[in-house]
């Protein structure tokens, strides 16, 4: 059983993936390697002179399994509710996850065959998007939805930012107590 697991390894995914395995919980992203960034290149990231949209991507992979997330690359078929969270169903496995966060990019496929609220899209090419409240929060409780899925700008510094807005929430929902996470130089 999962604390928490991620649909989708770009920049929100990997970063959802990032800060909640950082925090201790037990994180999994399933990644069916479909990500739009993939075909980007990206010079307007702060902190980055210049990147290439596939290398931005692994690397932000590899920063969240640094911190003990597991990564698989599947394509997620179906998420069921069961007693203690959810099932989630790839093409040949399952695995078990008390919260999820959808962070597909563009692909609304798994929201609409899970039946979760959604609504037309704003940014050019995005036709659906999942309705969230201000905290990623979707219509099934514990299932939450963050980056360009919920609304949110393309860009991959706005989308990694919405993922780790909305794994700190889950985290801090897990706690109890807000979460917050701040390295110091040493």
């Amino acid at each position: 059983m999962y604390d928490i697991a991620i649909i989708g390894a770009g920049p929100t995914g990997a970063s959802a993936a990032l800060f909640a395995a950082k925090s201790g919980k037990k994180t999994l992203m399933l990644d069916s390697n479909q990500s739009v960034t993939k075909r980007a290149w990206v010079e307007n990231h702060y902190g980055v002179m210049e990147i290439s949209g596939p290398d931005l991507v692994e690397i932000g992979k590899k920063q969240a399994v640094k911190f003990g997330s597991t990564h698989i690359e599947a394509l997620v078929k179906n998420i069921v509710k069961a007693d203690t969270g959810f099932v989630i169903s790839t093409e040949d496995k399952q695995y078990e996850a008390q919260h999820v966060i959808i962070a597909t990019g563009l692909f609304a496929e798994l929201a609409e065959t899970l039946g979760l609220n959604i609504k037309p899209g704003t940014e050019p090419r995005i036709k659906t998007i999942i309705d969230v409240d201000t905290d990623g929060r979707t219509s099934i409780p514990g299932i939450w939805a963050a980056g360009t899925i919920a609304g949110v700008s393309m860009h991959t510094i706005i989308t990694a930012g919405d993922g780790a807005k909305v794994a700190i929430n889950i985290i801090s929902e897990l706690n109890g107590t807000r979460y917050v996470d701040h390295d110091m130089m040493k």
